[in-house]
């Protein structure tokens, strides 16, 4: 047979000349190693995130046109390392634009792409953000931005502070001089360059945006590397421009160029006419070459790891949990916005009628993370395990369409929300179903917290989470931001998520979560259900104060009567005294708010609590956000809430953990 092989130098004159059978086998290799392209680093991490503050024109509209746009794109970096999309019109309109360095081979720059649209969504509501990685970038707006090179955001950030040489300093100058003038004459506007003097190495990479002019991206880089000369004599620096990237660094961070993408080794080329004399020689080469493809292949996968959405969609081929994505569309009617019942943080609602008849809640979420398929499964693994009648049932899910889905069981009286802050709504319940709603709650949670296997802290109990069955009875909902804990964990140290006013201070300050952080956001809602107010919502003219500060003032003064729900007033049942129950109610809230989560009781004992009559009630201290000297969190939660709303940097946060923060 006749196989055609590249050229490769001996490395010594005196080499022992192989057999024949090993020729073969190193000639194959060699052909192997161009066909499969070596590793490289995906450089996922995230450098920086800005997002716009101007909030969106219409979510009807901007969510699906996001999602579309995220697609195309996704589709086009799949064969490109840049790509462009457009979706909608007007000020719906969602300009798209990702772009992977040159260094990244097509695997690694998924890789990166997909990191990126994972975490960009944290800008929403505002209209559009950008967010810089060390392997690619990311940017969605509702205009048309490509031709943009450089603005008020371009920013500079500098890495470890050693103290380099002057010499190191005049390497960084001339590798970042010629990197710009490289990477603006180069037809991908990506250059790389290093440099050393014997006792130190300096290693810089420059990219522009493809929508770029070349004279434009001339500029950008000329910017960029003045920015960097900022960070002299540091050993590391990035600038991020609005249309270029720059990083220098005394560590080799690129990646090493393909063999197989070089044109010139493409052409260095002969033909060999091979032989084949003996079986064994052939047997033996076909076992290597086996050999070496199920180790790269292997490798391949463990590289993939929790990306891979084909395997962990297959896993769960032959489970009920496994929606097809065209079962549930249907069931939607297309998801007709007459079936859409409402939108959350994460997600819109619909309701579908399957099949056979039984009717259900969709959850389809707003920003796919079908590469984070392995999370998004063992979320849906963990939730479908637990089983109780306060706790909404999860049905199942599908991955595999053009976004994720969560299948609930289907509660016509919505959510708690939609009643005890609708003062029409509000009158339909009375103070036994408001006090059962209440103790369903707690019952679920002691659940969640103490009587499953796997342990589960809930981390947004609100009311806008508490569902109402056809009586009225609770049940509690969206566990798209549940976490399991063992019983040998103390806390769990996590990204903080949740909804501002129902957080624990110490979760909101530290991101350490414990159950205890549940039984705050608890001692929250039953405030919320026997006073009618909304905890978010109560700093208005006549309402200075959160609702936990109000109701301890209240407590205080012994004048809790004066704060609850006027539509209480309605019924009034013989041989119930909602007053006295009421105040008992209002305590147990104050005793779950306290400012120190050792003082607050576990959900068992809470539950224990309201359902005795007569035995006396602890004395609640202080709860937080009362005494600004001593806590200081009331603005901490204003810089919170400006930084979950802009996400721009310009706050820094005391104390918070260093994940991102994703509004609910």
């Amino acid at each position: 047979m006749t196989v055609i092989l590249p050229i490769f130098p001996l490395q010594s004159t005196k080499m022992k000349k192989p057999t024949h059978t090993a020729s073969i086998l190193i000639t194959l290799i060699a052909i192997l190693s161009l066909v499969i392209p070596s590793e490289g680093d995906a450089r996922s991490q995230i450098i920086n995130i800005t997002c716009d503050n101007q909030l969106e024109n219409n979510q009807t509209l901007f969510i699906p046109n996001f999602v579309r746009t995220m697609e195309t794109i996704g589709t086009i970096m799949r064969t490109s390392r840049n790509g462009t999309a457009l979706t909608g019109t007007g000020p719906d309109s969602n300009y798209g634009l990702a772009q992977c360095y040159g260094d990244l081979s097509t695997q690694d720059c998924i890789l990166c792409y997909a990191e990126a649209r994972t975490v960009l969504p944290s800008c929403y509501p505002n209209n559009g953000g950008r967010i810089y990685l060390d392997g690619c970038f990311m940017r969605v707006q509702n205009y048309s931005f490509y031709h943009e090179y450089a603005d008020p955001n371009d920013r500079v950030v500098c890495g470890n502070t050693t103290s380099k040489s002057r010499s190191f300093q005049g390497l960084v100058t001339q590798a970042v001089g010629n990197a710009v003038a490289d990477a603006s004459r180069n037809w991908d506007y990506f250059a790389r360059e290093s440099l050393s003097n014997g006792n130190e190495s300096v290693f810089v990479m420059a990219d522009c945006w493809r929508t770029l002019s070349r004279a434009d991206c001339r500029a950008c880089l000329e910017n960029a590397s003045a920015a960097l000369s900022t960070c002299s004599p540091w050993t590391e620096g990035r600038a991020l421009n609005t249309g270029c990237f720059m990083r220098f660094s005394d560590r080799d961070f690129l990646n090493p160029i393909p063999v197989a993408a070089s044109s010139s080794n493409r052409g260095k080329v002969i033909a060999i006419s091979v032989s084949i004399v003996s079986s064994v020689a052939v047997l033996t080469v076909a076992l290597m070459i086996s050999v070496y493809i199920r180790k790269h292949r292997y490798i391949q996968r463990r590289r993939k790891g929790s990306y891979d959405a084909k395997k962990m969609s297959k896993m769960l081929n032959d489970s009920s949990l496994n929606f097809k994505y065209s079962t549930v569309e249907k069931a939607t009617g297309n998801w007709d916005e007459c079936n859409k019942l409402g939108q959350g943080g994460f997600g819109t609602v619909y309701k579908g009628v399957l099949s056979d008849g039984r009717e259900i809640a969709v959850k389809r979420l707003f920003f796919n993370n079908k590469f984070r398929a392995a999370d998004f499964y063992n979320e849906v693994n963990m939730v479908s395990s637990v089983e109780h009648k306060n706790l909404v049932r999860l049905l199942g899910c599908s991955c595999s369409g053009p976004e994720s889905i969560l299948v609930y069981e289907y509660l016509p009286n919505m959510s708690l929300d939609h009643f005890i802050f609708d003062a029409t709504k509000g009158k339909t319940l009375n103070w036994l179903k408001r006090f059962d709603i209440i103790i369903g709650t707690a019952e679920g949670l002691v659940y969640l917290h103490e009587n499953t296997k796997n342990r589960i802290i809930h981390r947004d109990i609100k009311a806008a989470n508490i569902l109402l069955d056809l009586r009225l009875r609770a049940k509690i909902a969206d566990f798209g931001l549940a976490r399991s804990f063992q019983e040998d964990q103390s806390h769990i140290s996590t990204a903080i998520a949740g909804t501002l006013g129902y957080m624990a201070p110490e979760y909101l300050a530290h991101g350490q979560l414990t159950e205890k952080a549940d039984v705050y956001s608890f001692g929250v809602l039953i405030l919320e259900i026997v006073t009618g107010m909304e905890n978010n919502r109560s700093k208005t003219a006549e309402y200075t104060d959160n609702l936990v500060s109000i109701a301890w003032k209240h407590f205080q003064e012994d004048t809790v009567e004066e704060i609850f729900d006027p539509n209480l007033m309605m019924h009034i049942y013989p041989n119930t005294n909602y007053h006295q129950e009421g105040k008992k109610v209002v305590q147990v809230g104050l005793l779950c708010t306290q400012e120190a989560p050792s003082l607050r009781p576990s959900m068992s004992m809470v539950l224990k609590m309201l359902a005795k009559d007569n035995e006396p009630l602890p004395v609640p201290s202080n709860p937080p956000f009362i005494d600004e000297k001593t806590m200081e969190l009331n603005d901490l939660e204003e810089r919170v809430r400006h930084y979950m709303t802009y996400g721009d940097g310009s706050e820094s946060i005391a104390n918070v953990s260093h994940s991102h923060f994703y509004p609910r």
